[in-house]
């Protein structure tokens, strides 16, 4: 077992490129679920159920499918959020009218609530951490994680 001297001088760096931005993203991942356990009990909705409803707010009477797509989860994933958000009065759910295999989803006044809602967010975080970023870091930043998740997508094919 290494004793504290040994510890102090592992250097993240020799770990190599892939392992050491995986250690990165696990604190990031640890992160936002703690937050969102948080969320959970301070605001009533989980960081995953708040993009939801934030998503819903933007794009009221969003088709089911096109939900999932923006927040990049299989349809059936999306199933149960939603049909928890609509069972604890924060959304609608209505058949589109052209075509009743689709369900439409818009805001009640509780989910609008939580919309509007930034103190104790995850995205509150983000926004701060964010704003002392240059917009150009973001962007690389941005095209690196979507390399990462299109290619772990490719993965589970």
């Amino acid at each position: 077992m290494p004793d504290r001297s040994s510890r102090a001088k592992m250097d993240p760096a020799a770990l190599g490129a892939a392992l050491d931005f995986m250690r990165v993203l696990w604190a990031l991942d640890h992160g936002l679920q703690r937050r969102s356990k948080r969320m959970e009990v301070e605001l009533g909705v989980t960081g995953m159920q708040r993009v939801i409803l934030r998503l819903i707010g933007r794009y009221p009477d969003i088709a089911a499918g096109r939900l999932a797509e923006l927040v990049h989860v299989h349809p059936s994933t999306l199933t149960g959020v939603l049909k928890r958000l609509t069972e604890r009065g924060f959304i609608r759910r209505e058949r589109d009218p052209a075509d009743a295999r689709v369900s439409r989803f818009a805001l009640l006044p509780p989910g609008e609530e939580i919309d509007a809602t930034q103190a104790g967010t995850v995205e509150a975080a983000v926004r701060r951490a964010l704003s002392r970023i240059e917009p150009a870091t973001i962007d690389a930043a941005r095209s690196v994680i979507a390399a990462i998740a299109e290619e772990l997508a490719r993965s589970d094919r």
